[in-house]
């Protein structure tokens, strides 16, 4: 059985020589990157266990490692070193139906539909979760790929990308701050969509805004989701005042416009709809009820978008 200081050479050999696919604007990047933001994960003890989740907050510290290191014209890709990894020989993904992952993908939102986890080799993540012979290790990456970029990585890693993003998706940034949005950019919509559907409920304390069920199992899953007020297709808007906490239920009948909510943040219901009153579960039994509203007004629905909901998707 090899020793952990045998381990570390074999490890230091293999991180220095990633197998790299050759472009018109030199080696790409994106594995030694990939490797900065698994051991970043162990740094902040996020890994409890020997498999890694794809998640807007894993591919927007990716996102932001990437633009701390790489200073040619090559693209923030997650989803390329994710797959291609698999080749170096202590990485390996596993899918949603137990297989090793067969096909290549390029797509963020296809790779997470299809992948269950990725996760190491065993003598690798028992070196990554030891700080000394990690802290080598990613010292070896940076010499190694990123010695020009190096120390200004080192030097602006703290906060960035992930912080700033949660403070301007909750309204809290400061005021002219502005972050850029590229439309086009895939991963980007994952991580923003992502991040809104998490920070939506927490906000409402998972507990839906009109009819005050809070359910939040064993496992940590809530049944609150973040409703959109305009849709993000056409407002680009992930914001969490552009967001309320339903229950499924009503965030179905809010889209279709069989609920709004009024000037007054009261529950407004459709005449185009015939129900059984006897029913407790009946929407018109919620006519007129007062939102229950976040702590902090930054955090309210604007009254903007709510307006625009009762115009354009409302059937009054």
């Amino acid at each position: 059985m090899k020793t952990d200081s045998s381990n570390l050479k074999i490890y230091l050999k293999k991180f220095t020589k990633l197998r790299q696919g050759v472009t018109k604007y030199g080696r790409a990047p994106h594995k030694p990157v990939l490797l900065l933001t698994f051991i970043e994960l162990f740094e902040k003890v996020e890994l409890s266990e020997n498999k890694v989740y794809i998640s807007p907050e894993l591919v927007a510290r990716f996102k932001e490692t990437f633009a701390l290191l790489v200073r040619t014209a090559h693209t923030s890709d997650f989803s390329l070193p994710f797959y291609h990894m698999a080749t170096e020989g202590f990485w390996h993904v596993r899918t949603k139906l137990g297989s090793p992952l067969q096909v290549h993908i390029k797509s963020i939102h296809t790779l997470s539909e299809i992948v269950d986890f990725g996760y190491f080799a065993e003598d690798l993540y028992f070196l990554l979760l030891n700080s000394a012979s990690r802290d080598i290790l990613k010292t070896a990456i940076l010499d190694h790929y990123f010695p020009d970029t190096k120390t200004e990585y080192l030097k602006t890693k703290q906060g960035g990308y992930i912080q700033n993003l949660q403070s301007y998706l909750l309204n809290e940034g400061p005021a002219g701050y502005t972050l850029a949005i590229n439309e086009t950019d895939e991963e980007e919509q994952f991580i923003r969509g992502g991040m809104f559907k998490k920070l939506v409920p927490q906000v409402y304390n998972h507990t839906c805004c009109i009819t005050g069920m809070r359910l939040v199992s064993n496992h940590g899953f809530s049944m609150i989701d973040a409703c959109h007020i305009v849709p993000f297709s056409l407002s680009k808007d992930d914001k969490i005042n552009n967001g309320l906490a339903l229950c499924p239920n009503l965030h179905r009948a809010f889209d279709r416009g069989l609920i709004s909510v009024d000037g007054n943040l009261k529950v407004l219901v459709s005449n185009a709809i015939a129900e059984d009153l006897s029913n407790s579960y009946a929407l018109l039994h919620l006519r007129g009820k007062p939102l229950t509203l976040p702590f902090g007004e930054k955090h309210y629905p604007n009254p903007s978008n709510l307006a625009w909901h009762r115009q354009h998707v409302f059937k009054n």
